[in-house]
């Protein structure tokens, strides 16, 4: 074993630890895991605390779940990886199949990556292509939305529109464009969400209206923008850009990365508008959160139009080395096993009435200018005056201290600026969670003085 002296040094002395300053970082005491519980983390002291954001969004069922945790085992014992480029493992073959049973209507094929920028970046590519091979050569280019995030890599990054995150990159980026995307607590059109009538969706038809012969696709995180502070699109959002998308003749995207297998209330967050894509995205909670894992599905005709004889040149020339492993394939089979056995979705709705319930005494706080939530998915947006929603200067860092109060308290969460976001592991116990949501308003108050 190592000392914890030695971890400290070494992590900091090593690791360049992702979206964190780390000039910051190497000033502080570092926080080591080294167990998981059920849907609570411990550290290197023994300490144990809630993990109240799913490890960032991925953890089901809990850690330690004994029945996943067995089949890592079972399969590793069996077969830890074979390639998928032309030859076939039983795993992939039955996740496969049981993807196709419960996704949207249409959604017929998978093909697997091992993280949700894969998945979106394959999105992109077949998308392209399949246009291509149709001799429609014109098409170039994506429909995407401001505030939206899709993942890291080149691709991904180009029909992202957070300029935190995405601005340096400008100059290796791709042309798309961008609609406006509904943040009703901040209107980027300067309109009242109680008589816009829904301008974005204009504004997004406009936008079809003049690109459409140059567009393969148009991409959308549906029903929540999660990178972008949690923001839940309103009723009938995104069925109204599936219908325009449709009508208009362009491919469909659905990146349901962070809001698929529950965290919005239901298996998909399409299902909530009945909204059948053209592609959707997943990847996170596939695993139930215990290894990496990704699917981008599509439809028949999108498969189709990558057929013919091997010197036409229309195959799909992508892969990594690890599509398909074997390990991870089985452990999302009995991930999703346990949805049924568990009924955890129907589960989840009390859990999910009881934090929208709680959340609503944030509203006393001076600071908490707006909650959103969709099913598990919650975002408290702290602002420095309430009445004008002006926000707090980024060198105040209150979203952060926020959650190193918390931590104190024995709760792990992470901010998005100074978005609070709560995420907990949909198994987690109601006595856990009111914990959860106790600690949180405690933390905000404690650091805000209201």
């Amino acid at each position: 074993m190592y000392n914890r002296e030695q971890l400290i040094e070494w992590d900091k002395r090593y690791i360049w630890h992702p979206f964190t300053q780390m000039k910051d970082y190497m000033d502080t005491h570092p926080l080591v895991i080294e167990k998981g519980e059920g849907c609570c983390l411990i550290d290197i002291d023994g300490n144990r605390y809630i993990d109240g954001v799913s490890s960032l969004w991925v953890i089901v069922h809990g850690h330690g779940k004994s029945e996943l945790v067995e089949a890592i085992k079972q399969q590793a014992q069996t077969l830890c990886h074979s390639t998928l480029l032309g030859i076939a493992n039983v795993p992939s073959i039955v996740l496969a199949k049981m993807l196709v049973e419960i996704s949207p209507e249409g959604l017929s094929r998978v093909f697997y990556s091992d993280n949700g920028s894969t998945s979106v970046e394959i999105a992109l590519k077949m998308a392209y292509q399949y246009w291509q091979q149709r001799g429609e050569k014109n098409r170039k280019r994506f429909i995407s939305f401001t505030n939206g995030y899709h993942g890291d890599t080149i691709g991904s990054v180009s029909i992202g529109g957070i300029d935190l995150f995405h601005k340096v990159y400008g100059p290796l980026l791709f042309k798309t464009y961008k609609s406006p995307a509904p943040y009703c607590y901040r209107c980027p059109l300067k309109l009242e969400k109680e008589s816009c009538g829904m301008a974005c969706v204009q504004r997004f038809e406009e936008v079809v209206r003049k690109h459409r012969d140059e567009v393969c696709a148009v991409v959308i995180e549906p029903i929540v923008q999660g990178a972008a502070g949690i923001i839940v699109q309103p009723e009938g959002f995104l069925s109204e850009i599936r219908k325009i998308a449709k009508e208009n003749g362009l491919l469909f995207i659905a990146d349901e990365v962070a809001t698929g297998f529950g965290r919005t209330g239901s298996m998909f967050a399409c299902e909530k508008e009945k909204v059948e894509p053209d592609f959707m995205c997943l990847a996170k909670g596939v695993t139930g959160g215990y290894l990496p894992l990704a699917a981008t599905m599509t439809t028949d005709e999108v498969f189709n139009g990558f057929l013919g004889q091997l010197e036409d040149f229309r195959t799909f020339f992508h892969g990594h080395t690890y599509t398909g492993n074997p390990v991870a394939c089985s452990v999302a089979i009995e991930n999703l096993n346990l949805y049924k056995k568990e009924d955890t979705i129907k589960n989840l709705q009390a859990r999910i009435a009881l934090m929208s319930k709680e959340l609503q005494r944030f509203y006393e706080l001076t600071h908490v200018g707006e909650i959103r939530q969709s099913g598990f998915m919650v975002g408290i947006e702290l602002v420095k005056s309430k009445k004008t929603k002006r926000p707090f200067l980024p060198k105040e860092k209150i979203g952060h201290r926020v959650i190193m109060e918390a931590r104190k308290r024995g709760v792990i969460i992470r901010p998005l600026g100074d978005v609070i976001v709560l995420m907990p592991p949909l198994a987690i116990e109601e006595n856990t969670l009111q914990e959860l949501i106790d600690v949180t308003y405690e933390s905000i108050k404690a650091v805000t003085g209201a």
